[in-house]
């Protein structure tokens, strides 16, 4: 099957398709990974178990006919062993013919042995490397695609590779290898004639196998169509099981479902009969090519040029080229797939980060952890948030934002963490510009108590410890205390390996804040992030949460995010934004005095607060 096969065909699912040599180039430094010795052996190996293995079915015609040929004792048996051959010659003949059946299952499941750990590296490596990417990836692209998407795309394309990799070198290549020593065997044996036979046979058998496997994939499309919709109705229906009772639409909807599931019966029907049209296509073609060369060979024993055995041989041959041939259907759809597959994840990877650290960018050093943002604009796409903004924030000294929704407030923190370059103006930290620093010593040496805590699938533990690379328990311990959640902890029959949860869905919103104040303290910044911490909570967990808050922001450059005000009297300095400015500053005392829009907030929150 030759690559052009695959080009210029609109694949199942709508995607572009990828052309099959550059995806696999791109694949090839997986496959033979630098430096991995044993990787490397493995795949001469495997493909030395190939070339055996052919050799074996190549061989069986042979043994075949000079064993027929010496039971005839034909004249023109070119080895001219004749009819009083010795039987221990037939024998051996047997022995030899056995031996090559037995040899190529030997060489076909020994070559899978030695392959299947290439197959598996290869896909481990290249997911890998995937995985790596994403997390390379800003976090605007991880915002506009959903995290299932982008993971099952991982999954497609790892998994696909294993059964290219499988059809491309155990079934196309040896395929093509055999037709290569078919067409020699016939061209030396048999003459031009029953070599152009082959070729034609072989050409039109890929040609009509191509069309008909599309032609059954857009019949597959329309079954699945189908299902989907068939599916989708019956869940609605139940769904809204109730609405269906107030109606009184019982039978209108299984009606609709009655008619659902009659066009993907129909459209099934099709697409499982299509498969016959395409079994007795190929089979009508592979056989009237077999009995054309038999035809050949017997037309030629008639004058004396060909024995009986030759009739075998070559019958024999085409048997065996006939096998990997009656599969070329699924594995051309299975590679079309694959390519698509593949193709999707190998975009991820061209996908470039937003975010690069300059060549040589030296480690972020922080000495006090004083944060200046000088002149910074910021737009999201066409809407831009922050226009020119400036203020400084002490070492040592803690700063509050504050102003109302849509003003600009998180996407500091997102600045400040460098998930996001601005369009102009720059940040500093002690004097660095954090463009020009290194983004992983830039996050080290900032910690976030986030509004929303999500937590991993895994130990209260584990999240704690996930603040510090090799804490150890004791570390985790001490984090705890320090976070006002030891005490809980203890009362767990599991303790620090009570199971959280998905998304930590099994702590409440003021013990996940806890776990993430703990894990924060281990991390032990010398820039602390307090992005809206406590707005999720109610008053009571709020106030308590407050106070460990500012127990650890003590000695700290902290930077607090805030949407309730009075979380945030003690501040040093307060910036009210506005429309992507700073409007106001000061401390709490003199905005209020101020009666501008801080004192408006103020008022509107105390009258909330009343009213509760």
């Amino acid at each position: 099957m030759s690559p052009s096969m695959h080009h210029h065909i609109a694949p199942p699912s709508g995607q572009a398709e990828p052309e099959l040599l550059p995806t696999l180039k791109r694949f090839l430094p997986f496959l033979w990974p630098k430096g991995e010795r044993e990787i490397q052996f493995r795949i001469i190996l495997a493909a030395i178990m190939v070339l055996c293995a052919k050799a074996a079915v190549l061989s069986m015609p042979f043994a075949y006919k000079a064993i027929v040929d010496s039971m005839a004792g034909d004249a023109n048996n070119i080895n001219n062993i004749g009819q009083n051959a010795p039987i221990i010659i037939i024998m051996t003949l047997l022995l030899a013919y056995g031996g090559a059946r037995f040899g190529q299952v030997l060489f076909d499941n020994l070559r899978n042995f030695i392959f299947e750990k290439v197959g598996q590296r290869a896909g481990q490596l290249l997911a890998v490397t995937v995985f790596s990417h994403l997390h390379k990836l800003s976090l605007r692209f991880h915002l506009q695609r959903r995290t299932g998407e982008v993971t099952k795309i991982v999954e497609r394309g790892t998994k696909s590779i294993d059964v290219m990799l499988y059809f491309l070198l155990f079934n196309i290549a040896p395929t093509i290898i055999e037709l290569s020593a078919v067409l020699i065997i016939f061209y030396i044996n048999f003459g031009l004639p029953l070599v152009i036979g082959t070729m034609l046979m072989v050409a039109f058998y890929i040609f009509y196998t191509r069309k008909v496997t599309d032609w059954r994939n857009k019949l597959r499309e329309e079954m699945n169509d189908m299902d989907t919709r068939a599916i989708g109705r019956s869940v609605d229906a139940l769904l809204n099981y109730e609405t269906v009772k107030y109606f009184t639409a019982e039978q209108r909807e299984t009606a609709r479902y009655e008619t659902s599931m009659r066009e993907y019966a129909a459209a099934a029907t099709k697409s499982e009969n299509s498969l016959a049209a395409l079994n007795v296509g190929q089979a009508l073609i592979t056989n009237i090519a077999l009995i054309g060369a038999m035809a050949f060979v017997i037309w030629g024993w008639k004058d004396g040029s060909f024995t009986v055995g030759d009739m075998v041989l070559v019958n024999g041959l085409l048997m065996q080229l006939f096998r990997p041939l009656d599969l070329l259907g699924m594995v051309y759809r299975t590679i079309r797939q694959g390519l698509i597959d593949m193709g999707a994840m190998f975009a991820l990877l061209d996908r470039q980060p937003e975010i690069i650290d300059p060549d040589c960018a030296p480690n972020l050093h922080v000495n006090g952890g004083e944060v200046i943002f000088d002149n910074v604009r910021f737009s999201y796409d066409d809407r831009e948030i922050l226009k020119g903004l400036s203020f400084t924030l002490p070492a040592g000294q803690t700063l509050a934002i504050v102003g109302p929704s849509g003003a600009g407030k998180s996407t500091i923190g997102r600045l400040l963490f460098r998930f996001y370059e601005p369009q102009s103006g720059h940040i500093y930290i002690d004097g660095q510009d954090i463009a020009s620093v290194t983004q992983n010593s830039l996050r080290a040496s900032i910690g976030i108590v986030p509004q929303d805590t999500v937590l991993f699938n895994d130990s209260i533990g584990y999240n704690i410890a996930y603040g510090r690379e090799g804490a150890g328990h004791d570390d985790v311990v001490n984090a705890a205390k320090a976070a006002a959640i030891d005490g809980f902890i203890s009362q767990l029959s599991g303790g620090y390996e009570t199971q959280v949860g998905e998304r930590g869905l099994k702590l409440s919103g003021g013990e996940k804040q806890r776990v993430a104040i703990a894990r924060t303290i281990l991390k032990n910044p010398p820039i602390l992030l307090l992005d809206e911490a406590t707005s999720a909570l109610d008053s009571k967990t709020e106030a308590q949460i407050q106070s460990t808050l500012k127990s650890i922001s003590e000695r700290r450059t902290t930077l607090i995010i805030a949407h309730r005000l009075s979380t945030i009297t003690h501040a040093d300095q307060i910036i009210v934004l506005d429309k992507g400015k700073v409007a106001e500053h000061g401390k709490h005392h003199k905005l209020l005095a101020a009666g501008g829009i801080y004192a408006k907030l103020w008022q509107q929150q105390a009258q909330d607060r009343e009213q509760q």
